[in-house]
């Protein structure tokens, strides 16, 4: 039975019952459609409704005439926001959007769930809802159990499609803008993400691909999208028996073509078009001659050539690489966008209308040549029949010209055809790229269609949209029903058949005989049909006769068909033509004969058989003219044939293409996604109810609500009932164990009529509206009771606090009056001490100042008194200091004016004596001169003569005196001969004087000599060092321009390296392309002139028509006809794929033969050898190329280290220089002191400082000599390294390379340098010391300056003679260098140019002989160099040999002294224990373990097979743990004992991999796992602790340091051990996680282990199929005791192998992240779990895991980061969300949180019974404080990355067991191997 429910808005039966005073309800407002009320007052049957609105306070009367009126009431609180639309207790259209627009702009939740259908809201934003964690979190989960999402309906189809082994669609419907295309794509990439192996696919990639090319070529702008979807979709999506995606199939439903043609204002054609056009700067498309698109009629129609955030030329590259992807060449490109082109320049030819009713095309119209020239059609033909038209008559064939308006549509006609057939190509080409290569076992499709549309004007399309969407609903509606009775069938109840709107009626009177589309294909066969015939015969038909089908009043031309949705009018103009699709046959024969292959392809008729030109027989000439009769029989079959073929019109093709879609949909389980848009304006979170009401009513989910509503909409389980109303049972009802049987006694006793509800298996089911009644029943309880409990409350707390007040007075008043009296006695007792108090103080007070005063006078007494005395005192000093002064001065004065005055009068007396003495002798002279001076001398000698006489008388006297006197002068003579002799002495020393004082001249002499010649050496020194540093910049310039040239011919060798490769690549590609090319036109040659064959026949049949024309010409009559009649071919503007055949291409091989077979096969393999060899040439290449790469580098390296030695030893020289010069000063400093008379301490300071160079000289001596042992232990080393391992290794290289490594800072040339100097420094100061001594006490200045002078002299002579030595060197050996390098370089040039001179082939032999060559000669040296290692060996051994039995001479005659392990001895093997000794016995101490396990070659694979592959962990039970690493690594120590590379090498690798083996056959094994863990770590810290290695043996005893490994570094496959390790610890944590993970959702989210109760049951009604017999109903009773003991079960195990405890908490972190990150995804996707209640229980939980962590010590700062945001978040839902205080608190407390997360938490969050609802503006008030964050793009996350993986490290843990002391049970069963 069919009803009209479209204007019911309320579904729920009417209970009077409940409109009481304050009930809340629904009434109709005219903006909002729907506003809340309530009711001021009770209502009584009969009488109007007085409702208060919470709009705006007002108060509305309702007039109620029958139930219908009744305003619907509002649903409960706890039901609001609800993620089902079905779980509402009040099932009716105000319930349905008020519940949408509290998800959607309070929540921000765009989906929401009605039963079985997604409701999708288009929020016009970009949400973080779809990342690929997004995928993660939904993936394996329940659909019931998360948040509504796309994710959650793809994955239940993939979920049925994996348990099932059945079939999926996935039906996206919706108006245009309301989200389709996305939602589709959303859900075929969760397809691709979780139907795809780990790594993406290619099948993956090529089927997300098809979405930007479908995008390109079939999406437009609309006014109500940017990226409208014109065309429907139905993609296939194909998986394997391994639920892979294996491929795709996409079928296409109602391209709008008149598109192409026409566009409304604001709107613009396919994006396709303008992509290109935004692209017309490129090279590749200068032929297609485009430009801007408001230059093309096609693309300027709409006006808005540019969409906001769309970049054409960026989508184009994107449809490119998408194309390229599903393996479309770029050649096949080109010719899509010259098609794509030339209908851009089809909008460009003008027709012109004649006279006559004719038209025609302007000659100087560019745009035709255009196009012809880019479809590679004749021109001329093409200008022919666009304006004109053929007809055939029996007789003749006849040219019409064509009206102007019939030749602009057939333009147009023509352009959509041949858009709409590439449309069709590309299809097929993608479904080519997509098909599987193997069988599917199942298939999702997901169909993307457009929904019922509704405009002012209706045509064609919109007509075939809604005949659609009707086809659509019934299907719908008829699976709602059914899955609706199935759950009633299953849970055995009784029922009533549900009444639903049947829209069969409406399609019987679209498709059934004399419906609309078989009238308008009757209209369309008539000639002259059009759309008013055909309107009236509708009229006649139906009117009347179908109440789904009406006239309008004011209309003749429009009908009305009464959709499910709506009334729609249709207007039947263009009906008629748009169903026949007219194209001009002329134009389709034009195309065909294309000279472009691609163009001809497009419109080949694909039914027409070809024939092969092979099998065709060849006719004489004659043969091929035919009679005037024969052409008109021919011609009439074709017409016949053609009029045949072609009655199919675009109607009838869309209802078969549609009767095949719904026989695909009904034979798959569908899920529906219903796209809703929420407003017109594209602004986010913007809602309309209007806009909303009126696609809910025409995508059915209102039809889904009132199905719902109809039966039972909502469900209970027994246990849920029995907790949710538990307060409305009686005492006697309860019965815990009787679930059932105490429900149905408290439902027969609440609600009456038994027809309200129903009991089934599991399940109470309830008729609308009686769950909110239930929810009133308890609320009205709840209220009396806690009314009564407050009541008693109260009078008990009032009560209580009258009797403590009481109380507390008498109590009061006693303690007052007491209180007064204390006082009062205080107060006396206190006055009178206060009296006493004031006499002794004041007494005391007054003596103290009186003190006080007194103390203060006598200091200040004091103070006057010593500071007068001190100022007469110093008066006094002062006084007679100025005395003394006075008379030292005075004295001083006299003094000087005394001596002043006496050398004045001395003065003055020898210039008057002198001046007297000349006067007396000028007198004396004058007188000499004259006579009387002679006189008077005469006179005078008679006077003397007596007074001689007189004399000689005395003398005679005196003579006796003088005898005396001799005596006296004998004595005086020895004396004078003594001051003779010390005259001579004193000669002696004059002379010595003189001597010393030429000396001193020479030595002055010399000293300016030897300051001259140290000026001249500093000059030199400075001049050598300026002509050094410019050699050296020089050299420098020169090295950096060799650099540079080496660097440019490297960048040169390489581009050139890079060329030759490219064009050797290049070659074997065109090789390669031109065989294949070869091979595909052999096997494609026969295919291709079948095709050129057709298209050559068909150009010969227009010529034939065309002169047939011209001969007719004379007789052809312009006959005035109507202009629709005649043949044509193709019906519609919109176009349709039907189910495409798979083409058969088995018959080639029969058709080409056996001997092209053959042909074929010896190409075949002639190719592959080819191949080969030239893969072959192109690795040797490469490696020649690295090579060479590499012997460059290293020279340029080596040449830069050199430079870079040079000047650190040119550095460290002036640093030694600087220090000497030091040391001279000091010297100096000395010296001078010594001259002024401190020779002593000059002799200690030359002393000490000889003492010192001693010493350092000693140092040195010590370096070199152990520079000199550590670098012949180490050549030794290396010799006996060479000898064991027998490899061929060149001596002299490794000489140079340990002199290089041994000098490789310099250190031995420093070393050497210094102690060169400090010797010459030694013997000058030796050599100048005697003299020294000698001198300073003479000439201590000289001396000293003489020391200093030659000191100086041999240090600079030293310095500037070993600056002279290493520049010359170090430029010689930067000659050479360079010299090499370009001599290297030269070579590698000539051998580059010979070769690129040569061709490939000559290239290859050229390069493989010079390599040969080069081989050669490096063996042979190689040869030479073993030879001569070889003897070194040899005598190596021979002086071993010698050294052994000397060592054992040595032991033999010290019998008493036995060797121990400690000792070197020991060590030594023993080379003679088999050899008899007949000397005398000797006896040996027990030997001790040395730790190693001996074993042979051969039982190295039953070892590995013994403690690896066939141990079970249960047999190291008891034992050390990581026994059997300790087994390996004593095995290793064997094989190091023995020094032999290749067993340890063997050993290491087969161990390796059969742990890897071992592991990954157990891998779902925690226990193997584990034990491999423990002992692949414990081999790894082996490895390291006997490495010998300083860092890791440090911690060893001495003993253990004896074990280390000796002959071999293992560091590579520690390295190896390592990553192996890192392996094994991801098992492991993937073990822990599969098995966790599982356990997480239930124990933490929704069990009760805290014991309390949630405030609703956790699904009110079951909304997935799939979750019959769900195994994760198997997890209810899930707890977090369970997580624990699963985790201490882990932790046991891991504690029995001797995990390490590090590794142990890294392992516990991991899972403990996993634990807080799937807690915090469902949580985050789960609404119901966002409450009060659930934050108290995650907390719970938390604390259970914490107190778990801290009994096992593994509870650290690292642990509680872990866990803090789950704490964060049960905080959050515990906190109080109303003030600004609580904003604050929120955003302090959750820092771990991000801002989406928070917010989502706070826009989920459900209040319990009677808390009120979050507000809008506090969470907005959240929002904004926390903008502040930095990280902005960690806050935009909404969900944690549940797979990240912790860094692991395995820190050092060394073992203290001594190998010795470990002893191998006989349970391992490897006997064959011995401990020595």
């Amino acid at each position: 039975m069919s009803i009209d429910w479209a204007f019911r808005f309320n579904y729920t039966p009417v209970d009077y019952r409940v409109y009481t005073k304050g009930a809340r309800v629904w009434v109709r407002d005219p903006d909002e459609v729907w506003i809340g009320g309530t009711l001021t007052k009770d209502y009584k049957p009969g009488g109007n409704i007085e409702v208060e609105l919470e709009e705006d306070g007002l108060e509305k009367t309702l007039k109620i005439k029958s139930k219908d009126d009744m305003p619907p009431l509002r649903n409960p609180e706890i039901l609001i926001g609800e993620n089902d639309l079905t779980s509402l207790s009040y099932l009716h259209e105000p319930a349905v959007l008020y519940n949408l627009n509290v998800r959607f702009i309070q929540n921000n939740a765009i989906y929401t769930y009605c039963g079985i259908v997604l409701v999708a809201i288009n929020p016009y934003e970009q949400l973080p809802l779809y990342g690929e964690d997004v995928i993660n979190a939904y993936h394996g989960q329940d659909m019931a159990g998360m948040d509504p999402h796309i994710f959650a309906v793809a994955e239940e189809a993939f979920k049925q499609l994996t348990r099932f082994e059945q079939d999926q669609s996935i039906i996206v419907s919706g108006e245009s803008g309301a989200g389709k295309t996305v939602s589709a794509k959303y859900a075929m990439r969760y397809f691709a993400t979780v139907g795809g192996s780990y790594e993406e696919t290619q099948v993956e990639k090529k089927v997300l691909a098809s979405n930007p090319i479908m995008e390109s070529i079939g999406n437009a702008k609309t006014t109500r999208n940017d990226n409208s979807s014109r065309f429907g979709k139905y993609v296939e999506i194909s998986f394997n028996k391994s639920h892979h995606i294996i491929g795709a199939h996409m079928r296409t439903y109602l391209l709008e073509k008149s598109r192409v043609v026409f566009q409304a204002s604001e709107e613009r054609n396919y994006h396709i078009f303008y992509q290109l056009c935004a692209s017309t700067d490129l090279p590749e498309f200068k032929e297609l001659q485009l430009g801007d698109p408001d230059a093309f009629f096609f693309t300027n129609q709409g006006e808005a050539p540019e969409v906001v955030g769309i970049n054409d030329r960026q989508q184009l590259e994107d449809t490119r690489d998408a194309f390229q992807l599903v393996g479309i060449s770029e050649e096949t490109q080109m010719s899509i966008f010259r098609v794509v082109a030339a209908v851009l320049h089809f909008g460009n030819v003008e027709v012109k209308p004649e006279r006559g009713d004719n038209s025609s095309i302007e000659k100087e119209n560019e745009n035709i040549g255009i196009l012809c020239k880019l479809l590679g059609i004749d021109e001329s033909q093409m200008r022919k029949w666009l304006v004109n038209r053929k007809i055939v008559t029996v007789r003749e064939v006849l040219t019409k010209p064509l009206p102007y308006q019939h030749a602009l549509n057939g333009r147009d006609a023509l352009a959509k055809h041949i858009y709409a057939q590439l449309f069709k190509w590309i299809v097929k080409q993608v479904n080519k790229a997509l098909v599987p290569t193997i069988k599917a076992q199942n298939f999702i499709g997901v169909l993307d269609i457009y929904g019922f549309e509704m405009f002012d004007i209706n045509s064609f399309e919109q007509f075939c949209i809604n005949y659609a969407n009707e086809k659509l609903q019934q299907q719908f509606t008829q699976h709602v029903f059914k899955l609706e009775q199935e759950e009633y069938i299953r849970e055995k109840i009784e029922w009533n058949m549900i009444d639903f709107y049947d829209n069969q009626p409406c399609i019987d009177l679209i498709e059934n005989k004399l419906g609309i589309l078989d009238l308008l294909d009757e209209e369309c066969m008539v000639p002259k049909g059009n759309d008013d015939n055909w309107c009236q015969k509708l009229y006649s038909q139906h009117v009347k006769k179908s109440k789904h089908f009406s006239k309008p009043r004011t209309s003749n031309n429009s009908f009305v068909v009464h959709h499910f949705a709506d009334k729609v009018e249709y207007t039947a103009e263009g009906f008629v033509e748009k169903n026949r699709d007219n194209v001009n046959d002329e134009h389709l024969n034009i195309l065909r004969a294309s000279q472009y292959e691609f163009v001809a392809e497009l419109f080949r008729d694909k039914n027409a058989k070809v024939q092969d030109p092979k099998k065709a027989v060849v006719k004489p000439m004659a043969a091929a003219v035919r009679t005037q009769k024969q052409f008109k029989k021919s011609v009439g079959s074709q017409d016949k044939k053609s009029s045949k073929e072609m009655k199919k019109s675009v109607g009838s093709q869309f209802r078969d293409s549609l009767k095949i879609l719904m026989s695909k949909l009904n034979s798959t389980t569908p899920h529906y996604v219903r796209c809703i848009k929420p407003n017109d304006c594209k602004e986010p979170f913007s809602y309309e109810p209007k806009r909303a009401v009126e696609q809910l009513r025409a995508c059915g989910v209102l039809e889904t609500i009132r199905i719902s509503a109809a039966g039972f909409p909502s469900r209970w389980t027994y246990p849920e009932f029995f907790s949710r109303y538990r307060v409305l049972m009686l005492k006697k009802e309860i019965n815990k164990s009787n679930m059932r049987g105490t429900a149905e006694k408290i439902l027969n006793r609440l609600i009456t009529d038994p027809d309200k509800y129903q009991f089934g298996k599991t399940k109470i089911f309830f008729r609308a509206g009686q769950v909110a009644y239930m929810e009133k029943l308890r609320a009205d309880l709840l209220k009396a009771a806690c009314i009564r409990m407050q009541k008693t409350v109260r009078g008990y707390l009032q009560r209580k606090r009258y009797n403590r007040m009481k109380a507390a007075a008498i109590v009061l008043q006693k303690h007052v009056r007491a209180m007064n009296a204390r006082r009062l006695t205080r107060f006396m007792r206190r006055t009178r001490a206060a009296i006493r108090l004031q006499k002794v103080w004041r007494r005391y007070h007054q003596r103290k100042a009186y003190l006080h005063i007194r103390r203060a006078i006598i200091t200040i007494q004091a103070f006057t008194r010593g500071t007068f005395g001190r100022r007469y005192y110093k008066e006094v000093l002062r006084q007679a200091r100025a005395t003394t002064i006075q008379r030292y001065t005075r004295g001083w004065l006299a003094r000087r004016s005394y001596q002043k005055t006496r050398k004045s009068i001395i003065l003055l007396q020898c210039c008057t004596r002198r001046m007297y003495a000349k006067k007396e002798l000028k007198r004396l002279k004058i007188e000499a001169k004259s006579v009387e001076h002679f006189k008077k001398l005469n006179r005078g000698m008679e006077n003397k003569i007596i007074e001689l006489q007189q004399k000689l008388n005395q003398q005679v006297k005196i003579s006796s005196q003088n005898k005396e006197k001799e005596e006296v002068i004998s004595k005086l003579e020895t004396k004078v001969k003594e001051m003779e002799t010390r005259e001579v002495e004193m000669d002696v020393l004059q002379k010595k004087t003189v001597v010393i004082e030429d000396e001193l001249t020479k030595i002055k002499r010399e000293l300016e000599e030897t300051r001259a010649e140290r000026d001249k050496l500093i000059l030199d020194m400075k001049a050598a060092q300026e002509q050094y540093q410019q050699e050296k910049d020089v050299l420098e310039a020169e090295s950096d321009k060799l650099r540079k040239d080496v660097l440019e011919k490297e960048n040169l060798l390489k581009e050139q390296d890079e060329k030759l490769e490219g064009e050797i690549k290049r070659q074997v590609e065109v090789g390669m392309a031109e065989l294949k090319k070869e091979l595909d036109d052999e096997r494609y040659n026969h295919q291709k002139l079948v095709q050129d064959y057709s298209r050559l026949e068909q150009r010969k049949q227009n010529l034939e028509d065309e002169i047939k024309t011209l001969e007719v010409q004379p007789m052809e009559r312009h006959v005035v006809m109507d202009a629709k009649e005649g043949s044509e071919s193709g019906y519609g503007t919109l176009s349709t794929t039907e189910s495409e055949d798979a083409e058969s291409v088995a018959t080639e091989i029969a058709e080409q033969g056996q001997e092209k077979a053959s042909m074929d096969m010896s190409i075949f393999l002639k190719l592959q050898r080819r191949l080969k060899d030239l893969e072959k040439d192109k690795k040797q290449l490469e490696q020649d190329l690295e090579k060479k790469d590499n012997v460059s580098k290293g020279r340029s390296d080596s040449l830069e280290n050199e430079l870079h030695n040079t000047n650190l030893q040119i550095q460290r020289l002036r640093e030694e220089n600087t220090k000497l010069k030091g040391e001279v000063d000091m010297y100096k400093e000395s010296l001078e002191k010594a001259t002024k008379g401190d020779t002593t301490q000059a002799i200690k300071v030359y002393n000490q400082q000889i003492e010192v160079l001693n010493l350092e000289n000693e140092k040195h001596r010590d370096e070199i000599i152990r520079l000199k042992s550590e670098h012949l232990t180490k050549q030794h080393k290396n010799s006996t390294e060479v000898e064991d391992a027998g490899t061929n290794t060149d001596r002299q290289l490794y000489i140079d390379q340990a002199a290089e490594d041994l000098n490789q800072d310099g250190d031995l040339e420093m070393a050497y340098q210094s102690l060169k100097m400090t010797n010459h420094l030694i013997t000058a100061l030796s050599a100048s010391q005697s003299s020294l001594h000698e001198t300073v006490h003479k000439y201590g200045d000289l001396a000293g300056t003489q020391n200093e002078l030659l000191i100086q002299k041999l240090i600079l002579e030293k310095e500037l003679q070993a600056q002279t030595k290493n520049h010359e060197h170090e430029v010689k050996q930067l000659k050479e260098e360079l010299k090499k390098v370009m001599k290297d370089n030269n070579r590698q040039q000539e051998i580059i140019g010979e070769n690129l001179k040569l061709k490939p082939e000559d290239r290859v032999n050229a390069i493989a002989q010079h390599e040969i060559t080069r081989l050669t000669t490096e063996n042979m040296d190689l040869m030479e160099q073993n030879e001569y290692l070889e003897k070194n060996v040899k005598k190596l051994k021979k002086q071993l040999k010698a050294a052994h039995k000397k060592l054992t001479s040595v032991g033999e005659l010290a019998p008493s002294i036995t060797p121990t392990t400690d000792s070197p001895v020991a060590l030594l093997p023993n080379h003679h224990e088999g050899t008899p000794n007949h000397g005398p016995a000797v006896r040996h101490k027990e030997r001790d373990l040395m730790g190693i396990i001996e074993y042979s070659p051969d039982d190295e694979p039953r070892l590995i097979k013994s403690i690896i592959l066939d141990f079970r962990p249960k047999m190291n039970d008891g034992y050390l743990p990581g026994l059997p690493a300790y087994i390996i690594f004593m095995c290793i120590r064997h094989a190091d004992y023995t020094n032999n590379d290749q067993k340890i090498k063997t050993l290491l690798t087969g161990v390796i991999n059969s742990i890897k083996k071992t592991v990954k056959k157990h891998f779902e094994e925690f226990e193997y796992v584990s034990f491999w863990l423990t002992n692949t770590c414990r081999l790894l810290h082996n490895l390291k602790q006997y490495s010998g290695e300083e860092n890791f043996s440090a911690q060893n005893s001495d003993f253990q340091n004896e074990h280390c490994l000796r002959n071999f570094d293992l560091s590579e496959y520690r390295r190896v051990m390592n990553d192996l390790a890192v392996h094994i610890y991801q098992m492991l944590v993937r073990i822990i996680e599969n098995q966790v993970q599982q356990m997480i959702v239930p124990a933490m989210l929704e069990s009760d282990s805290a014991g309390l109760t949630a405030n609703k049951p956790t699904g009110m009604r079951g909304r997935s199929s799939s979750s019959v017999n769900n195994p994760q109903q198997e997890m209810r009773n899930v707890s977090i005791e369970s997580i624990i003991k699963q985790l201490s079960i882990y932790l046991a195990v891991m504690n029995s192998h001797g995990v390490d405890p590090q590794l142990i908490r890294q392992v516990m972190k991991q899972t403990f992240y996993l634990v807080t990150s799937t807690t915090i995804n469902n949580l985050l996707l789960r609404k119901e779990m966002c409450h009060w209640s659930k934050g108290v229980q995650i907390r719970y939980n938390l604390s259970e895991l914490e107190e778990w962590l801290r009994t096992n010590n593994m509870f650290d700062q690292g642990m509680e980061n872990i866990l803090e945001p789950l704490v964060q978040i049960a905080q959050l839902l515990q906190v109080k969300k109303r003030t600004d205080d609580d904003v604050k608190l929120i955003c302090d407390t959750c820092s771990m949180l991000t801002t989406t997360q928070i917010v989502k938490i706070l826009s989920l969050y459900t209040p319990d019974e009677y808390e009120s609802r979050t507000e809008m503006s506090f969470i907005r008030k959240v929002q904004h404080r926390l903008k502040n964050r930095s990280d902005m793009k960690r806050e935009a996350q909404l969900l944690i990355d549940s797979r990240h993986q912790i860094p692991v490290t395995f820190p050092y843990n060394p073992s203290s067991v001594l190998l010795n002391e470990i002893q191998i049970p006989a349970t391992f069963n490897i006997n064959y191997v011995q401990c020595i």
